[in-house]
């Protein structure tokens, strides 16, 4: 992730606290391990260690969720402009399919 790229997540990033007040060791990376993950598919436990420890950035991850902070990034990225309008990205877990495709009866 360049300066310039983790310049604009840094303020999104740092806005979200852990309830028990302990910070990770470098915010940078866990958000690189998160990227890595969103990358390449692989599961959580497949993390890289130059990362940290998988859970500890699946905590992050699901910590920064329930913040809607994913969001808030999607939001400020669209409004920024830096993001062609052109590129979209479906998430696989809200496509669904007709019930001919999951095997129901006559399908």
């Amino acid at each position: 992730m360049s300066d310039e790229e983790w310049a604009f997540f840094e303020r999104f990033i740092l806005t979200v606290r852990a309830p028990n007040g302990r910070r990770p060791t470098s915010h940078r990376l866990v958000l690189a391990g998160v990227f890595w993950i969103a990358r390449t598919g692989a599961p959580w436990r497949d993390l890289p260690a130059e990362f940290g420890r998988w859970s500890s950035v699946y905590q992050q991850f699901q910590r920064r969720t329930l913040a809607w902070l994913w969001e808030k990034i999607m939001d400020a990225l669209n409004e920024s402009g830096a993001v062609q309008h052109a590129l979209q990205m479906i998430d696989g877990t809200v496509v669904r399919a007709r019930h001919q495709a999951a095997g129901a009866k006559g399908g």
